[in-house]
């Protein structure tokens, strides 16, 4: 009866096939798993991020507030402002929306602060004082239209970071 070689075949086919099903089911277990996963790991950076994000503008907010209550001047307020800003992670294009602060910035951002300041002599600190006051006075009101403006986003994006899943 097992004598021909066709029931062999047919005995080796179906174990290669049922071999193969097994492998095949594995793979698309492994596959699954994969996916999951990554999957998670996309959320979980996803909320890493919204987490940065939600403490920068937690921030953002309270200098804002200091410059509108004048507790902050303009030049400080503007630096800060403008490095938060740019190390917001799901924000873009901030540059645009808010051109005065950051215009502000990119005028003041060679002048040293704090030891590098120090350093310098009196005559010299004086002229960059000098320098950064004719600016605060030249874009003042379109920095604190900017201000306004961001004061308001910064509240926004709190609430809807607030709101989303953390």
């Amino acid at each position: 009866m097992l004598s021909n070689p066709w029931i062999y075949l047919a005995l080796l086919a179906i174990v290669i096939i049922g071999v193969l099903a097994a492998v095949a089911t594995r793979l698309l277990r492994q596959l699954k798993q994969q996916k999951l996963e990554q999957e998670q790991k996309k959320i979980d950076q996803q909320q890493a991020l919204q987490l940065h994000d939600k403490k920068i503008i937690s921030s953002v907010i309270i200098i804002v507030r200091a410059m509108k209550e004048e507790q902050c001047d303009i030049g400080e307020g503007c630096w800060r402002l403008s490095v938060l800003l740019d190390s917001l992670k799901l924000s873009q294009d901030l540059n645009v929306q808010f051109p005065a602060v950051f215009k502000f910035y990119e005028a003041i951002k060679h002048m040293p602060i704090l030891a590098a300041r120090k350093k310098l002599d009196k005559q010299s600190r004086m002229r960059l004082d000098l320098e950064r006051m004719k600016l605060e006075a030249e874009m003042a009101e379109d920095i604190r239209q900017d201000i306004e403006l961001l004061h308001q986003y910064a509240n926004e994006r709190n609430s809807m970071l607030s709101e989303s899943p953390v």
